[in-house]
């Protein structure tokens, strides 16, 4: 697997226990835990699979047990590593939204003329931002009436934003 067949879920935060068990941070897009069956945990630049073996949940945590994991040594080898699924296993979203990691490289449109390319999105509280890798670094609020038209086969967006609006 290669990271442009994969996304991020989430990372693995230390060990949990002595028996090879972890605490795990999920992003906010990642699915519920007992829909996953194997993941793949970026180590030292490779792509591991790994099939989940148990997972128990408190509202502030998610402690998980990984098949040939059995150690607190192993499980501590895992520390800081990311956590991520095939894109081919992502849930369909509803047209017109769209996953962060999806839309990074997309031009944005206003009338006739390009204003960037998404360079990220960026989560700030409960708003999302496209920042654009022009000279002034433009964010554009993702909620409300400023994208009109996200199109992936042509990978670009198309936005309204009031005037002024680029001064700022």
């Amino acid at each position: 697997m290669t990271r442009e067949e994969l996304y991020p879920i989430g990372y693995i935060r230390k060990p949990h226990g002595l028996k090879g068990e972890v605490t795990v941070v999920l992003l906010p897009e990642s699915p519920e835990p007992d829909t996953i069956r194997t993941v793949y945990i970026l180590q030292k630049g490779t792509f591991v699979p790994y099939v989940l073996q148990r997972f128990s949940q408190r509202p502030d945590q998610l402690f998980v047990s990984w098949e040939d994991v059995t150690t607190w040594e192993g499980a501590d080898q895992l520390k800081g590593c990311e956590i991520f699924l095939p894109k081919t296993e992502r849930p369909r979203l509803a047209r017109g939204e769209f996953y962060n990691d999806e839309v990074v490289g997309f031009e944005v449109i206003m009338g006739g003329d390009v204003l960037g390319r998404v360079l990220e999105v960026s989560e700030q509280g409960p708003n999302r931002f496209l920042v654009l890798d022009n000279e002034r670094a433009t964010l554009i609020p993702v909620h409300g009436p400023f994208i009109k038209s996200i199109s992936k086969t042509k990978r670009h967006i198309r936005v309204d934003l009031p005037e002024g609006f680029l001064d700022l």
